[in-house]
């Protein structure tokens, strides 16, 4: 299901040939048939999508763009039948040989507030944590980057990708199912590490920021995204029960606090990149995403709040910089 030699060879060219050892036998668990109970039916549909001859991944203002070869009408319908036995997509949107998949998530947005204010990603190794169905793995190479590799515990998510990945040819990119703690510590190797949507589901804050920290080679690039609390001043909410519905949303800080926090696991050179409301332009209920999505998740008389009456998301992104000599793991 997962290429491992492809993986295990960019992992290679990164410098990360120790990795093979303790990755190999977790990957190969995680895709069995006893981690979840569709996966023998996500990777059939997989298997049967179609790898096209001369297909390719590119991209417009919006969509992430597979194209290519010659493909009759009646395969296109074959290809959205199983590509809508995926549902729900998360994150897009993509255009599969002309097939409009429209996400729940307009990612498209996020990443044009953010793409001008990253340091340029041509020729750089990347990880992106929290990836989802790889639809900004897919824009960072296509915006020049040398290999991507992108971590997401959940598998439908990693089959949605390996669909995507069969029919466009993109090689260089792989979205493995694992968590950021379950990566090998050594050695700190990446140019750019994103963590976009990940940081507010984790109990200690301080602790995933490190974790980001130690996967930079020395003077290396940290995105990070998160929700946040309005305000200026150093202040941080910890949501009871749920937030916009969501399960595990710990931590609401506001900008100074994040700051702060980034500080103190020893990142440096931070700036914000955006601060943005998520609308329900950016958020919403499609047909490949058929479920309550952001609108059912805030005040129906005011929707500057969500449903339990916090602060309606905001989402701010930070990039910082480890340091030139990277501090010790844990310190």
């Amino acid at each position: 299901m997962l290429n491992i030699d492809a993986l295990f060879r960019d992992l290679d060219e990164i410098g990360l040939t120790t990795w093979k050892d303790a990755l190999a036998p977790l990957l190969k668990e995680r895709v069995s048939d006893n981690t979840h109970g569709n996966i023998a039916q996500w990777r059939e549909i997989v298997r049967q999508l179609p790898a096209t001859k001369c297909a390719s991944a590119t991209e417009d203002e919006s969509a992430v763009i597979i194209s290519g070869g010659e493909i009759s009408p009646k395969e296109i319908s074959r290809i959205r039948k199983l590509l809508q036995d995926l549902t729900p997509w998360r994150k897009g949107p993509f255009k599969v040989h002309g097939i409009d998949l429209d996400s729940e998530w307009r990612s498209d947005m996020k990443w044009n507030r953010i793409r001008n204010s990253i340091e340029p990603l041509d020729g750089r190794n990347i990880l992106d944590v929290g990836c989802g169905d790889g639809y900004y793995a897919f824009r960072m190479k296509n915006a020049g980057a040398a290999r991507v590799i992108g971590i997401d515990p959940t598998l439908l998510f990693v089959c949605q990708f390996l669909a995507l990945k069969k029919m466009s040819g993109t090689t260089s990119v792989h979205v493995l199912p694992l968590r950021l703690h379950e990566l090998p510590p050594e050695p700190k190797s990446f140019d750019t590490t994103f963590s976009m949507g990940v940081l507010y589901h984790q109990r200690d804050p301080a602790g995933h920021l490190k974790q980001l920290r130690d996967t930079l080679r020395p003077g290396g690039e940290l995105v990070l995204e998160t929700l946040v609390l309005p305000g200026d001043e150093p202040a941080v909410v910890q949501p009871e029960g749920r937030y916009a519905r969501m399960r595990n949303v710990w931590h609401l800080p506001t900008v100074p606090t994040l700051e702060t926090w980034l500080q103190e696991a020893g990142l440096r050179n931070i700036r914000v990149a955006d601060i943005s409301n998520t609308t329900v332009d950016e958020q919403r209920t499609t047909p490949w995403m058929p479920f309550e999505s952001l609108a059912e998740s805030l005040d129906p008389d005011d929707s500057s709040l969500t449903i339990e009456g916090l602060p309606a998301p905001t989402r701010a992104v930070l990039t910082c910089n480890t340091l030139r000599k990277n501090l010790t793991q844990g310190s």
